[in-house]
C-alpha cells in the first residue's frame, strides 16, 4: 500500500474521523463508542496506514457524561476558557510573530485555492479556519485528490507537496500544542478515546510528514506558495 490510493483514502479517513471525534458530541457519538463502530471505523484505516491495532477504549458512562467532559476540555472548563484549546490562532508561540487575522488570511489561503470555504450554517456562524476539526478535514480533502490522480495515473505530487506544507506549517505544531496543554490537565473528564486520539494523531501527522519530505522533497518556506498547487472542483469543506 506503499503508493496506491488505498493508502492515500486510509489516511484520509483517519483524519476525517478524527475531525468527527472532535466535534460537539452527538448521542450517535456515544453510541458508536459503546457498541465499537466507531473504534472500527478508525482501527481499519489506522491498521492499514501503521501496520498497527488501535486500543479500543471504554466509553464515557453515557452522552451526558461525554458531552459534559467534551465542554469542560475544549469550551469552558476554567475561568470561563478551555482547559484545551483546538484553535491554533490561541497558541501565541503559533503564530509566529503574525496577528491572529493575518495567521487566519494564511490558512484560508489554502482553504481556497482547492475551491474550499466555510460552512455558514452550523448555529449561524462560520466556522473558524484554524480550528483542528477544519485542519483535518483540509488534510482529508487533500488525501482524497491524492488518491484520485493515482486511480487516474496522474501525478500525486502536488497534493502531496500541500499536505506536506499544510502539516508542517499548521497541523503537526497545533497538534504538538494541545498535546502539550493535555499533558498538563488534572482530573480531566474527556472521553478516552478522545484523550487517546490526542495522544495518537501527534506522532502520527509527523510520520505521515517525514513521508511526504521522502517522497517530493523537504518542506521550505519558497515552496509554501498556494501558487504552485493544483486547484480542486469547488466544494464545501464543512457542509
Amino acid at each position: 500500500m506503499a503508493n496506491t490510493p488505498q493508502r492515500a483514502d486510509a489516511a484520509g479517513s483517519i483524519y476525517r474521523l478524527a475531525a468527527v471525534a472532535f466535534g460537539h458530541p452527538l448521542a450517535e457519538l456515544q453510541q458508536a463508542l459503546v457498541d465499537g463502530s466507531f473504534h472500527a471505523a478508525f482501527n481499519e484505516p489506522w491498521h492499514q496506514v501503521t501496520g498497527r491495532e488501535w486500543p479500543r477504549c471504554e466509553p464515557s458512562a453515557d452522552f451526558a457524561a461525554l458531552e459534559a467532559g467534551y465542554i469542560d476540555a475544549f469550551v469552558h472548563g476554567r475561568r470561563g476558557k478551555p482547559r484545551i484549546s483546538l484553535l491554533a490562532g490561541e497558541y501565541e508561540h503559533l503564530l509566529g510573530g503574525q496577528t491572529r487575522p493575518v495567521f487566519m488570511l494564511n490558512i484560508q489561503a489554502f482553504y481556497r485555492h482547492f475551491g474550499l470555504h466555510a460552512a455558514t450554517k452550523d448555529e449561524g456562524r462560520a466556522e473558524e479556519p484554524d480550528h483542528v476539526i477544519d485542519m483535518l478535514e483540509f488534510m482529508a480533502v487533500l488525501c482524497h485528490l491524492e488518491a484520485r490522480a493515482l486511480e487516474r495515473d496522474a501525478d500525486p505530487s502536488p497534493y502531496r507537496r500541500a499536505q506536506r506544507d499544510f502539516l508542517q506549517r499548521y497541523l503537526v505544531p497545533l497538534l504538538n500544542a494541545i498535546h502539550h496543554d493535555l499533558a498538563r490537565q488534572k482530573a480531566l473528564a474527556l472521553d478516552a478515546t478522545l484523550i487517546r486520539m490526542l495522544e495518537d494523531l501527534p506522532e502520527w501527522t509527523r510520520q505521515q510528514l517525514a513521508e511526504l519530505e521522502a517522497r517530493v522533497g523537504p518542506y521550505a518556506d519558497a515552496s509554501a506558495s498556494v501558487s504552485n498547487r493544483p486547484r480542486s472542483v469547488a466544494q464545501n469543506l464543512w457542509n
